[in-house]
């Protein structure tokens, strides 16, 4: 009786994202993966508040996420209307974790020595995470990443008495140009928290045992990118044209070709790999009409860089 009337209370949680390790990791599972879905913002939630729960001996109602952020880079809205729906992919994935309570934190992408960089973004992760985990007191802080450069912050929350949990995943894959991927966690940071999660095991097992909470991790659609499927088009001009590749984006591209860009998906190119195409790239196309009546681009095929020059 002395048990059932004990007084329990609720267990604060504060997430915050690595917002490219995130998108890296569900790219993984969207396109890789024998999942092939992209990873849910709720249904992650709910897995934390799980996963947590089990390690602090609690019900998951009494583990509540109070607070979580979202750290990123992001390219200018002029430079992401240039690319297909780039800005439009953007403002969906906005809305999914505005509607999450998810507070976002974007720094603009800048140019710096041939390299586009995020610069300070990882800073700016770590002292928020650490001025809201001494000011809203989390009794749990989760970070997604995998960067042992958070290893300073998460020996500074463990001084402020907070536990933290890492989201590790490690896995390995061969992408589309045959080139082997690898993604580790670092060591350092793993040694240092209190609940290091293996999520590539947790997850393996959890679908192969059909656990709900590990299946609710993943969406039941794509909302991050329109659902673009290849169509039955026909070529209505057999004349090859020549243009440069406008954007590239997850399966899918334009070519900039007047009166307007034409759309082509990656089933679309004749010769090569679409994964080896880049934007500036010049291709040769056929013209076909889709389903919608609207021109798109067919049989692409990138231009040798010696042809190129002697066009």
């Amino acid at each position: 009786m002395a048990l059932k009337n004990q007084r329990k209370d609720l267990l604060r949680i504060g997430v915050f994202y690595d917002g490219n390790y995130f998108l890296h990791v569900s790219n993984y599972y969207n396109y890789f993966h024998s999942r092939k879905k992209r990873l849910n913002i709720a249904g992650l939630h709910e897995f934390i508040r799980h996963m947590v729960a089990q390690q602090e001996g609690l019900e998951p109602n009494y583990c509540q996420i109070t607070e979580a952020h979202f750290f990123r880079g992001r390219i200018s809205a002029q430079e992401a209307s240039q690319r297909g729906n780039q800005l439009y992919n953007d403002r969906v994935f906005d809305d999914i974790l505005m509607s999450e309570g998810v507070i976002t934190h974007y720094l603009p992408i800048r140019p710096r020595g041939g390299r586009r960089e995020d610069k300070g973004i990882d800073v700016w992760l770590a002292l928020e995470a650490f001025e809201q985990t001494l000011y809203k007191r989390f009794n749990v802080l989760v970070l997604i990443t995998s960067d042992g450069d958070y290893v300073p912050l998460i020996r500074k929350i463990n001084s402020l008495g907070t536990k933290v949990m890492v989201l590790a995943w490690d896995f390995d894959y061969t992408d589309d140009q045959g080139r082997e991927v690898t993604t580790r966690t670092s060591q350092e940071l793993l040694r240092e928290v209190t609940y290091p999660l293996s999520m590539h095991e947790l997850i393996n097992d959890g679908l192969s045992k059909k656990d709900r909470v590990v299946e609710n991790l993943f969406a039941l659609q794509d909302y991050s990118q329109p659902r673009i499927q290849p169509s039955k088009d026909v070529i209505t001009d057999e004349e090859v044209k020549r243009a440069r590749v406008l954007s590239i984006n997850n399966g899918y591209g334009f070519i900039q070709y007047p009166p307007n860009n034409l759309f082509f998906h990656y089933q679309d190119v004749a010769e090569g790999d679409f994964e080896e195409l880049i934007e500036g790239d010049m291709v040769e196309f056929q013209i076909g009409i889709n389903e919608k009546g609207q021109e798109v681009a067919k049989n692409v095929r990138k231009v040798p860089e010696y042809d190129v020059n002697s066009w």
